[in-house]
């Protein structure tokens, strides 16, 4: 018989934190995960109508707040659905990461407060049936902010790498909706569905004449020498904040390598040196398979590792310099 964890408040380990959510904030109150958040007319459970941001916080401080609030506002202004201020947003993080003991300041006292973020904003709740029924445009959207505790990917996946293949999906990049994080994620279930049947890990879209683009929730990046090669925005990919920060931080001169936008063939990925994944939560996690073929050595390449490190000291830094959520603004 497996032993019994150790006894405490359900959700919680013996230090008093949490293993898991306990609340969620929805429409400027927090509400316990385990009562009745949304109704269920809400466009976003209905159709997808929404948009979301995932992004990290440390120390209550969100890293890369203005890139983040930037992209959901042009999201939100193609869909034509209101987003509240950005101080309501910051209020509604701060208290949830407050009651999630999420907002450590990385003293002698507390740890750092490390968290995973998510913010939905739906067009609301609507009961009129139909796409887009009369008195839509009156609709209250419905904001939800989740937090969890920030796990860094398993010591095994950057031992190892991830695993990737081409999905049978294909993107466009005329598409208006190319760039926006919308909530309507099928397409990016359907695509891990396929990886997971051929047991990989991830899979990988490319656009309708056979470019690469991106993961299901990651920018891609190939190292070829000394360059370090991501698709272009005209490759239908949505623009992470890492991958912002991959084109222009000193940290990837000083691994020897250029960073530069270029198309991209699964040839080039095939043949790299190294390739990897980025994103604002997971950071940077090694590429090591593709198509059930190695890249490179088929192992972590050491500039991989470099700059994983490099972005993770960044925002370490960044932690301490930065604004903490719902602080006044200087």
């Amino acid at each position: 018989m497996a032993a019994r964890a150790a006894s405490g408040p359900p959700g919680r380990d013996r230090s008093g934190l949490a293993t898991r959510p306990q609340h969620v904030w929805v429409d400027g109150r927090l509400v316990a995960t385990d009562r009745p958040q949304l109704l269920v007319s809400d466009r976003g459970f209905q159709l997808g109508d929404g948009l979301f941001e995932t992004l990290r916080a440390r120390r209550a401080v969100i890293i890369e707040w203005e890139e983040h609030l930037a992209r959901l506002v042009e999201g939100a202004a193609a869909l034509r659905i209101a987003v509240p201020s950005p101080a309501v947003l910051e209020v509604g993080i701060r208290e949830l990461l407050d009651a999630e003991h999420c907002s450590g300041p990385g003293d002698d006292r507390l740890a750092p407060g490390d968290a995973s973020l998510r913010i939905t904003i739906s067009r609301g709740s609507l009961d009129q049936r139909g796409t887009l029924p009369a008195g839509w445009s009156q609709a209250r959207p419905t904001v939800v902010i989740q937090a969890w505790p920030w796990v860094p990917p398993a010591a095994d996946v950057l031992g190892r790498g991830l695993s990737a293949i081409p999905s049978a999906l294909r993107r466009d990049p005329a598409s208006p909706l190319a760039g926006i994080k919308a909530t309507s994620r099928a397409d990016h279930v359907y695509a891990r569905l396929e990886a997971e049947a051929t047991g990989a890990d991830d899979a990988v879209f490319l656009t309708l004449d056979g470019r690469l683009s991106e993961s299901t929730s990651a920018n891609l990046w190939v190292v070829s020498g000394s360059e370090l090669v991501t698709p272009p925005r005209s490759a239908a990919i949505l623009a992470g904040t890492t991958r912002t920060w991959l084109l222009a931080d000193p940290a990837v001169a000083a691994a020897g390598l250029r960073a530069l936008e270029r198309d991209l063939r699964p040839s080039d990925l095939a043949a790299a040196d190294e390739a990897f994944l980025s994103s604002s939560v997971a950071g940077i996690v090694p590429l090591t398979r593709w198509d059930g073929r190695p890249i490179g050595t088929g192992r972590p390449g050491r500039r991989t590792e470099a700059l994983r490190l490099a972005r993770e000291a960044w925002i370490d830094r960044a932690s301490l310099t930065g604004r903490r959520a719902g602080d006044p603004a200087d």
